[in-house]
């Protein structure tokens, strides 16, 4: 008998996953294909809807060719998720390109309403601030180059279209946790806002139909490499899939995603408003249910790596590793990756990056440190505003690429002064998405069933003297402080 599997697609920023999940919880194959962007201007960053799909669809054939007799009994989606775009209703053809999150096209936008005493509301109904990190403006911006009539037209963040993709264009939809992003849903009502729509100026016919996160959205049809009728059976945003993957079931549990950029999220109890800094957001939604969280979003994370690879004319970033590794500490060199701005807690659109404290001691493994350190740094500054608004962390995870290499997450655990739990193939995400497609199938009978599967490697425990983490951290404050008055 051919082994049961959930698919799970990973659509993130720079590559397409899929991978089978079988019910003991283990992949037993996996596929990837790149998604190229393209950086247009200085602070805006685009994709292309159908490279998108085609690089999903390469990753599926490469991961049915691993596993060619395994039964696909449903399928799950977790996606990049403040990237949007548009396309025709009838035709399904994208208009113009996918703007994505880390574009700040819209800087001048939301200012704009920031300027009109706008944010407050925004916040109080959403959990997040004006910034041209969200959809909404960007929509705006589609909808006035790209745009034509509004009934003609679906809005849609990338979860969406990979729905509207798989169904054959019989679905668009998408679920409360890539809704909550958009900026044009009230988060405590779980609906799409008429007020925020109206103040955006998105028709509120354009968009996707909201549901759970674990739901059965529709089946597959004409999908080549996949049979016809597979339930496509959850939908959630790239962090909330890996805090879903990580069991973090529990409230004060929390999650720290490693990508091109860094989520730092932290399930609460219920909605509250954001102390400045960071947001609020839906973690998921089951059976009508949603669980909030805090979430703090860093705009450059591990994609800092391979660029100070490149500037020091390293293979890889390996090497780049190998040589941070090489030292002690930075020397005194900081370096603030704000290359398309600075993110959480920050919030400045204006930023850029800075490496500060050279000196003539300075060596290149100084500065490899300090594209290292720069990372935990950033998750510190997040951590410290969750851990004073909700009530304090309790197991706090570790996923991403980086999070499989132990020095970097040692100087994570270091500047948190907290232990942090890696993902065993640090593929939460993935299985994220797969946990809560068998969810809504029956694959897995409940969340207890879920919890219940192995994930996880050993902790990595804090080790560093409290006094050389206030020295590291003071130091950081200096840097940060310097990047933002030199705007």
């Amino acid at each position: 008998m051919a082994q049961q599997v959930i698919l799970a697609i990973d659509e993130g920023t720079t590559n397409s996953k899929a991978v089978f999940v079988s019910a003991t919880g283990e992949i037993i194959a996996s596929g990837a294909a790149p998604v190229p962007i393209a950086h247009p201007r200085s602070g805006w960053v685009e994709q292309d809807a159908d490279e998108i799909w085609q690089a999903t669809r390469k990753a599926i054939a490469t991961c049915r060719a691993a596993a060619p007799e395994a039964e696909i009994v449903a399928l799950g989606i977790s996606s990049q998720r403040e990237s949007v775009l548009i396309w025709d209703r009838r035709t399904g053809m994208p208009l113009g390109p996918v703007i994505s999150w880390q574009c700040r096209r819209t800087s001048a936008a939301c200012a704009a309403l920031r300027d009109g005493g706008n944010e407050p509301d925004v916040i109080a109904r959403t959990g997040l601030p004006l910034d041209p990190m969200f959809p909404p403006t960007k929509i705006r911006w589609l909808l006035d180059n790209h745009g034509q009539s509004s009934r003609d037209v679906c809005v849609g963040t990338v979860d969406s279209w990979l729905i509207w993709k798989l169904s054959g264009g019989a679905v668009h939809a998408t679920d409360r946790s890539n809704a909550a992003r958009t900026q044009l849903l009230n988060l405590p009502d779980g609906t799409w806002d008429a007020d925020l729509c109206a103040l955006f100026g998105v028709d509120r016919q354009m968009l996707p139909e909201v549901c759970d996160s674990a739901c059965i959205f529709g089946t597959t049809s004409g999908v080549e490499g996949l049979a016809d009728g597979i339930p496509i059976a959850s939908a959630i945003g790239d962090s909330h899939a890996a805090l879903f993957g990580h069991g973090a079931f529990r409230i004060g549990d929390g999650k720290i995603t490693f990508g091109t950029g860094s989520s730092v999220m932290t399930t609460i109890r219920d909605f509250v408003v954001p102390p400045p800094g960071i947001t609020t957001t839906i973690a998921w939604s089951i059976n009508g249910q949603s669980t909030f969280a805090f979430e703090g979003n860093i705009l450059v994370s591990a994609s800092i790596l391979p660029w100070t690879a490149r500037l020091l004319g390293l293979g890889d970033v390996d090497e780049l590793i190998a040589l941070a590794q090489g030292v002690a500490d930075a020397n005194g060199v900081a370096l603030v990756p704000a290359h398309v701005g600075l993110g959480a807690p920050h919030w400045n659109s204006e930023a850029r990056g800075v490496i500060s404290g050279l000196s003539f001691g300075a060596e290149p493994a100084h500065i490899a440190r300090a594209a290292a350190d720069s990372m935990a740094f950033q998750v510190h500054d997040v951590c410290s505003i969750m851990d004073a608004a909700a009530e304090g962390f309790g197991q706090l995870f570790v996923d991403g690429g980086p999070s499989r290499n132990r020095f970097l997450m040692q100087l994570v655990s270091d500047l948190l002064d907290h232990p942090v739990t890696p993902c065993r193939n640090s593929e939460a995400s993935a299985l994220g998405a797969a946990y809560l497609a068998g969810l809504a199938t029956g694959f897995w009978p409940d969340l207890e069933a879920v919890a219940k599967l192995p994930n996880h490697d050993r902790k990595i425990a804090p080790a560093m003297p409290q006094d050389v983490r206030g020295r590291e951290l003071a130091r950081w404050k200096k840097s940060i402080a310097g990047t933002l008055a030199a705007i």
